[in-house]
């Protein structure tokens, strides 16, 4: 029976980072229920970088892992890294309270600054006259994700790490100071399971008799649009996050992604997008911008796993109440903006190393995993 240090259940951006910081210093077995890694939310990501998304609960990971997913981490050798500058407008109407985006904003870029209405129109012709001005975010930029998930599994093998796709996990029990470990491809010993399994971090934690902590899956839609206008390619994301919020975000030269920033509680599944939330995304779309639409090409939904009520960050590391187990969820639709620093945090965790500092005023130890 083969025996490894660590086996990290779910091979989305969380465990796939932790699996590339451990490889090379411990032995690493990453799971993946399905046939290919990151085939849930990670594959689904809207792919931008924010240092205000989030708020200040998030904002020390994001800043963090800023300069390391620039030069292109975990691969050493690579010249250009996975991010490439954007910009974001956050779009502000008569009546919308600004001062906790203002304070984010203050911390997150040192650039930001008011757009008004005369400007907002030159970047987005045709903008809804509700939309008195914006707060810019110059520093906003997309994240190649699949690159940067590749990049990790690389990793993960080139440092004699495992991965196993279609090994669902069955169940553990501990045996001795381990696991003994059943999976659909066979079993296995493992020291530490380590449980990265985003909306199914629950039912997992079950499957090892572990309690569970109260997960909350959250539905988000996205849909492309094909209009009948061109330059979008780089738009700025423009993003309206009060009333009847949404996101646009040009996708190509005459393509957007449109989102109602929906947050719709779901059970753990293969996600897809309602009908109504589609359409309330192209309504939403219509009302802000009214550029006219010549098809619906593509709509799809992800699931942001939450740590559950009055957690607002994710939460890494070891379960005190269960030796030998340890989480990497709760991610909420950050991971891949806070992949090199939150997996630099769980690593330290589970090798019993000094936790790496965070700029912001950050506490490492605040998105270590507790119990409520």
């Amino acid at each position: 029976m083969d025996r490894f240090d660590v086996v990290i259940v779910g091979a989305g951006i969380a465990g796939a980072s932790l699996a590339a910081r451990l490889a090379g210093r411990c032995s690493v077995l990453l799971l993946e229920t399905e046939d290919q890694p990151g085939y849930h939310t990670s594959g689904r990501s809207a792919a931008f970088w924010q240092a205000s998304y989030g708020g200040a609960a998030i904002l020390p990971l994001t800043l963090a892992s800023r300069a390391p997913l620039a030069a292109g981490w975990p691969l050493a050798e690579e010249e250009t890294g996975w991010l490439r500058r954007r910009g974001a407008l956050h779009l502000v109407g008569a009546g919308d309270e600004t001062a906790e985006l203002v304070a984010v904003l203050r911390l997150a870029d040192p650039d930001w600054h008011e757009v008004d209405r005369a400007r907002l129109e030159a970047v987005a012709p045709g903008i809804a006259p509700r939309f008195e001005r914006a707060l810019a975010e110059p520093s906003t930029t997309d994240i190649d994700t699949g690159g940067l998930l590749a990049a990790c599994l690389a990793t993960v093998r080139r440092r004699a790490g495992r991965i196993e796709t279609r090994a669902q996990l069955r169940s553990a029990r501990r045996d001795g100071e381990g696991w003994r470990v059943e999976t659909a491809s066979g079993s296995l010993a493992a020291g530490t399971i380590v449980n990265a399994a985003g909306a199914w971090g629950d039912a997992v934690a079950r499957c090892c008799g572990v309690a569970p902590v109260g997960l909350s899956p959250r539905r988000r839609t996205v849909v492309q649009l094909r209009l009948a206008r061109t330059a979008l390619r780089d738009l700025p994301l423009l993003i309206h996050e009060g009333a009847e919020g949404f996101y646009v975000k040009g996708e190509a030269d005459n393509r957007v992604w449109v989102s109602p920033l929906d947050e719709t509680a779901d059970e753990p599944c293969d996600a897809a997008a309602h009908e109504e939330d589609v359409a309330i995304a192209i309504d939403r779309f219509e009302r802000a911008l009214g550029w006219p639409i010549e098809a619906v090409e593509r709509k799809w939904a992800g699931l942001r796993t939450f740590s559950g009520p009055g957690w607002p960050a994710p939460m890494v590391g070891p379960d005190p109440a269960h030796p030998g187990f340890a989480w990497a969820v709760g991610l909420g639709g950050w991971g891949f903006q806070t992949a090199p620093a939150l997996s630099a945090i769980a690593a330290a965790a589970l090798l019993r190393e000094p936790l790496p500092p965070l700029p912001a005023n950050g506490r490492p130890a605040d998105y270590l995993f507790r119990r409520s």
